[in-house]
């Protein structure tokens, strides 16, 4: 017999995406070929996270954040990060972009469950970078 909800449970729903997009770091002295432009094969990842669930034993309808990671993604596929808007004044550095990345994401959904997310950003296969935010 299920014996109900536990106290401190969390459930989580996870939808990444892969695109190339550009950028040139902008700190003093970067070590080649960060000060020029150069691509990378980025992964956005998006961990959502809430302890209920809803009508349907859904945190958010899964498809529902796969339409957003798609818009989101379609966004920033192919541009230099360095020349939008969001990033005047600031190094686009990995941990800045997933940082900017969820709050893009998060704006596009209604999900009154998700209490939590984190945005990692994958840069190529062995480093990546988070953001993490209460929603």
């Amino acid at each position: 017999m299920y014996p109900g909800p536990v106290a401190g449970q969390v459930y989580t729903i996870t939808v990444s995406r892969e695109f190339v997009a550009q950028h040139f770091l902008t700190v003093p002295d970067p070590k080649p070929p960060e000060g020029e432009v150069h691509s990378h094969a980025f992964t956005a990842e998006a961990r959502l996270s809430g302890s209920e669930l809803g009508e349907y034993d859904y945190l958010l309808d899964i498809t529902d954040l796969e339409a957003a990671m798609d818009d989101t993604v379609a966004e920033y596929r192919d541009e230099l990060l360095n020349d939008r808007r969001e990033f005047e004044g600031l190094n686009p550095s990995v941990e800045r972009f997933a940082e900017r990345f969820a709050g893009r994401l998060l704006g596009r959904l209604d999900a009154p469950r998700v209490e939590r997310c984190e945005l990692r950003m994958w840069e190529d296969d062995v480093a990546w970078a988070s953001h993490e935010r209460p929603v």
